[in-house]
């Protein structure tokens, strides 16, 4: 059964908006008592969050399904609906978040660190909210968002300052179980170990943590054997310790082809030349082990490598390799810039800058106008298609955000075709320019008479005394004769 996973493909969705509510307040004598639907709730999101006591995705790669909740939908008396629960995940520390594109969208390292993954949608508004002086009594609420859906790749590298790496049973995992309190599986036959295992080691005042990397095999950088699986785990190591085995019995092996081997596979994955090596002779407490090892070493200190003989087994040499690792662990961090302080940028808006942009296609010859911007694109959206007042209260916005005006100066005429959205998800329609629409055709849009203030009695009565003196007027003039 698996126990260690380092990639999945995760779908996430985020919570829909709840919808807002269109009601008017009803009372015992009061049987216009004005709007008082309430909100819709907002989505709850899907947000990724290191947690320190995960270290694995394993539980992802069994339910890669996860979803929000949704928000509730606004009532009548001025309620607003329940906004929807977020769903956090936790993940390792070292998570790296990325497209199906292989976009790097998030690294997420350190204890705390989130990301959302997915942002739940905005609650519709009621019509409480929607009336003002000119619009007394909306008969129509705005719908709630929908909330982002879509896949994401997670892809787990550990997090460690030193990274050991090796042909199989080189000794690698002997050599953390003894340098720290790690206990990974240990046994004379290849790739036992299976997964990375990470230890933390104690040189001095410095501790730093330490992590085998297991499966390097010619063609492992092409997917050969298990390397491919665990290359990534030592991009993030500030070291990286070759651990050479001087007692192999394979007959076609020597420490120096070992290494020249495995930093080939390094150079063809890429991306780690900058990293300070130590080679690591290990098992020099077998005699033939201790006769190659001092073989080697010169060759190898030739090269430039900082050399030592250990053993695992017999713990000879550990503590001159723990204090040199401390040493260049010590370094490496020194010379990593300090993080600054969060800033904040603020980028003003641009004054010719519109917020959308209209654009002329031609579908099976005939012209269509896309207009894509995220306030009109939102407002589609939120609008409720069947309520002719929705509509007319759509037409209202895109107007005055100069939408019209665009598709003028565009070169759009009536009749012309208009989508707002993109392609695989748009409103279309046919464009009349400076058509009324819906609710304007009743009347004003969006009033309601019932709700006028009346008039007062002397007012009224003067009202219909000049009516009658206008009419007695009126007779007096005519003329049948004329």
């Amino acid at each position: 059964m698996t126990t260690f996973v380092d990639r999945v493909e995760l779908h996430v969705a985020a919570g829909n908006g709840g919808h807002g509510c269109a009601s008017v307040h009803r009372e015992k004598f009061k049987p216009l008592g004005g709007p008082d639907g309430g909100n819709g709730g907002r989505g709850g999101d899907v947000i990724l969050t290191v947690d320190q006591s995960v270290t694995t995705l394993l539980e992802y790669h069994h339910s890669p399904h996860r979803k929000a909740t949704n928000g509730k939908p606004g009532e009548g008396g001025n309620r607003s609906g329940k906004d929807g629960q977020d769903l956090v995940l936790p993940v390792p520390d070292g998570t790296v978040v990325l497209d199906k594109a292989g976009n790097v969208l998030a690294d997420l390292v350190g204890h705390g660190t989130s990301y959302v993954a997915a942002q739940g949608g905005r609650g519709g508004l009621g019509n409480a909210a929607l009336a003002s002086a000119r619009r007394k009594a909306p008969g129509f609420a705005l719908l709630g968002e929908p909330g982002d859906l879509g896949d994401i790749v997670l892809e787990l590298k550990t997090v460690a300052d030193v990274a050991l790496v090796g042909y199989p049973s080189a000794g690698k995992s002997s050599l953390i179980s003894v340098l720290s309190a790690a206990k990974p599986k240990i046994a004379d036959y290849p790739f036992t170990t299976l997964v990375p295992n990470l230890g933390v080691v104690t040189a001095g005042s410095t501790v730093f943590t330490i992590a085998d990397v297991p499966g390097l095999i010619p063609g492992a950088s092409q997917g050969r054997g298990l390397g491919l699986e665990f290359l990534r785990h030592v991009e993030r190591c500030s070291v990286l310790v070759h651990v050479l085995d001087t007692a192999t019995l394979e007959s076609d092996r020597d420490p120096v082809s070992d290494l020249d081997t495995i930093e080939a596979e390094l150079r063809e994955y890429g991306g780690l030349d900058n990293r300070p090596r130590i080679v690591v002779l290990n098992k020099v407490d077998v005699p033939d082990g201790k006769d190659l090892a001092e073989m080697v070493r010169s060759d190898l200190e030739e090269r430039g490598y900082r050399v030592f003989e250990v053993s695992a087994v017999a713990h000879i040499g550990l503590r001159e390799l723990s204090f040199a690792l401390a040493e260049l662990v010590a370094k490496a961090r020194a010379a990593k810039p300090k993080e600054e302080a969060t800033r904040i940028v603020i980028r003003p808006k641009a004054v010719d800058d519109t917020g959308f942009t209209v654009t002329r296609e031609e579908i099976d010859g005939e012209p269509l106008f896309r207009v894509r911007g995220e306030k009109p694109e939102r407002w589609v959206r939120q609008t409720d298609f069947n309520n002719d007042e929705a509509v007319g209260y759509l037409a209202d916005r895109l107007n005055r955000l100069g939408v019209e005006d665009q598709l003028m100066k565009a070169g759009a005429r009536g009749g012309d075709g208009v989508a707002i959205g993109p392609e695989d998800n748009a409103v279309v329609f046919d464009w009349e320019p400076s058509v009324m629409a819906g609710a304007e055709m009743l009347g004003r849009r969006g009033e309601d008479h019932r709700f006028d203030a009346p008039r007062p009695a002397a007012q009224r009565r003067h009202d219909r005394q000049a009516e009658r003196d206008d009419s007695l007027r009126a007779y007096d003039e005519f003329d049948p004769f004329e």
